[in-house]
């Protein structure tokens, strides 16, 4: 029987939420530079950031599943303030006059130099993205509890996955070199597709790690009851 009261979360004063929302700004900042690469395989276009940003819904869905949707747009708060600090850090470092004998002044442009464009791209894609996947899973999970899980999972990143992709790709085009629209639908059919298939395939990683989290956080098993099963 489903149930239109909010659902209970745990509390985020035990060190796995700093652990989890850790990782998760890591993967983000490390998404954001591998991102300025474009990669072809086959027919297929997208680019380095696609190797890593799937797995931080897989941990932001951990996130909004456990600790609730406040609790999770702190840690999308975060990642975007280490973002602009990684950002201004790198276009000063470029400004800055070479030590004698750099040699790699050049390179480091190409790479990085295009970074705050594609930190504009990831970052609204990534609030769109990320608010909408922890708004739809809280509510399904109103409607559904503690059970069906993966209805949960896979509602919130079709929805989230869709709004960060098309803005994403449709700021970030241009700096990895998409030159027209056939590319660029390419590029964000391939990439939502890929990033919904890696999410799907890591549900079980998904669940190990949400139901690792429910039975560690005390708070959680009391505020429900102590029902944490049926997923």
């Amino acid at each position: 029987m489903s149930s239109t009261r909010d659902p209970a979360f745990a509390d985020t004063g035990r060190p796995y939420y700093a652990i989890i929302v850790a990782s998760f700004v890591c993967l983000l900042l490390v998404s954001n530079i591998a991102a300025t690469k474009g990669i072809q395989l086959g027919p297929f276009i997208t680019d380095g950031g696609a190797l890593l940003f799937p797995l931080t819904y897989v941990l932001g869905d951990a996130l909004a599943e456990v600790y609730g949707f406040r609790a999770t747009r702190r840690a999308i708060f975060l990642g975007f303030a280490a973002s602009l600090v990684a950002s201004l850090t790198f276009w000063l470092v470029m400004i800055a006059p070479g030590a004698p004998g750099y040699e790699n002044q050049g390179a480091f442009e190409a790479v990085l130099g295009v970074v705050p464009r594609i930190l504009l791209a990831s970052m609204l894609g990534y609030l769109a993205g990320q608010m909408l996947n922890a708004l739809v899973l809280v509510a399904i999970k109103r409607r559904t509890r503690e059970r069906h899980l993966w209805a949960r999972l896979l509602g919130s990143t079709l929805v989230g996955e869709a709004a960060d992709t098309v803005v994403f790709c449709a700021i970030a085009a241009g700096a990895i070199g998409i030159q027209n629209m056939g590319q660029f639908w390419n590029y964000v059919l391939v990439g939502y597709v890929y990033k919904v298939a890696i999410e799907v395939l890591a549900l079980p990683l998904t669940y190990r790690l949400v139901a690792f989290l429910k039975g560690r956080e005390p708070s959680y098993a009391s505020a429900n009851g102590g029902t944490t099963a049926g997923q």
